[in-house]
């Protein structure tokens, strides 16, 4: 059997505004480098159970939306939502019965963290019921207050917390709600409590713990880091590879050094275009992975690579770490030579780096140094690279 979700998310959230003065929506605010409302679109349109998912926005919040929702796959719209909550569900449900959808689950797009589990409950319940609530035990000594004083201690035996999603058959909801509307009842606080109004019999199933809402600027704080921990616990494989190259100066007018064409006396020796700094880089990042080195995969004696640009090979090491599904944390490269400057280029060298790994500039690190006239950089003869790559890779159970 499967279901219909419909996402209420046209609340103005002002709750939650942070103290930086972002004032938006907290359906659109950021958590784990995504808004609120991506991750809890994303639950419900990765669910085999679900077949299409409808989204209750305001309309001025169009854009919001639309960039929170941009690349996602499955079947998903939006509907212009209305002044209230049961407004809002009432608009999305009407345009649902144009559908054919028989069965609804509601839910408050401020409760990202809704599993699977959850989900599964809530729909297997309609099989046998026409309205399901998930509920969690009332854990906390309830207490009730008038003017700052404690009135009375309530029994909590039978006391339960409401979550969602909440299941409806679809014709008994939408009855509910426009015969709530007719009779002007808009205080309503949750859709299973506009269907016992109804005289629809809601049965409960077991709630989740971890389904929290998120209201405050507090509760977005606590959801962002849940969200950051476990991608850092899920990264946790932390490698790091080092990696060395060395090019002779030959005769020409420039180098590439790190992916920048820098006007010079020589050129480099290389059969591919010699950036001796690319070379590095690219080797450090296969050395934490475990494969192998730049010589392998682009065998100096293949012709094919014969002056071929270095930054092929960097974006193939970054390919093959997302391969691997995992991340480049940072790179550290130090260039030594005698010349040329490496000073007035950095912030360029740091910026090719970023764009072919996917990854901020500031995570990206150029140094340079000489050797006080001793060695082979030192007698200016050539110059070498030395790097190493910080790697995170998804942990195996």
């Amino acid at each position: 059997m499967r279901a219909t979700a419909l996402i209420v998310a046209a609340g103005r959230g002002e709750r939650a505004a942070s103290e930086t003065g972002d004032r938006r929506p907290k359906q659109y605010r950021l958590i784990g480098g995504a808004p609120v409302l991506r991750w809890t679109l994303s639950a419900f349109l990765t669910h085999p159970m679900i077949g299409r998912v409808v989204t209750v926005i305001n309309p001025s919040h169009r854009e919001l939306y639309e960039e929170s929702v941009a690349g996602l796959e499955g079947r998903f719209t939006w509907v212009a939502g209305g002044a209230t909550r049961q407004n809002s569900v009432r608009a999305g449900l009407r345009a649902l019965s144009t559908t054919r959808a028989e069965r609804v689950l509601i839910h408050d797009a401020v409760r990202p963290f809704v599993s699977d589990k959850l989900i599964n409950g809530v729909i297997r319940g309609l099989e046998s019921a026409q309205a399901v609530l998930p509920v969690m035990p009332a854990a906390a000594t309830l207490k009730r207050v008038a003017n700052g004083v404690v009135t009375e201690t309530l029994e909590r035996v039978g006391l339960v917390a409401a979550q969602t999603p909440q299941g409806f058959r679809l014709p008994d909801i939408l009855d509910a709600h426009s015969r709530a509307a007719q009779e002007k009842l808009e205080d309503f606080t949750d859709d299973a409590a506009v269907a016992e109004w109804a005289g629809v019999p809601v049965h409960v199933v077991q709630g989740d713990a971890a389904n929290l809402k998120i209201t405050t600027a507090e509760d977005l704080a606590a959801a962002d880091r849940r969200l950051l921990m476990g991608q850092f616990i899920a990264s946790g494989d932390v490698r790091t590879g080092h990696g060395f190259d060395v090019h002779a100066f030959a005769p020409g007018d420039h180098l590439m050094l790190c992916g920048v064409r820098i006007a010079a006396e020589q050129g480099l020796k290389g059969h591919s275009d010699a950036d001796v700094g690319l070379h590095a880089v690219t080797d450090a990042i296969l050395g934490a992975i475990g494969e192998a080195d730049i010589g392998t995969h682009f065998p100096p004696g293949d012709p094919q690579w014969r002056g071929a640009s270095s930054d092929r090979f960097l974006a193939f090491a970054a390919e093959r770490v997302a391969a691997l599904k995992g991340s480049v944390a940072h790179v550290d490269v130090t260039l030594i030579c005698e010349a040329p400057r490496i000073g007035p280029h950095r912030e360029a060298m740091r910026k090719v780096l970023s764009r072919i790994l996917g990854i901020d500039v500031g995570r990206v690190s150029i140094k340079a140094t000489t050797t006080e006239g001793l060695g082979f950089t030192g007698r200016g003869e050539g110059i070498a690279a030395q790097a190493t790559a910080t790697v995170r890779l998804p942990l195996k159970g």
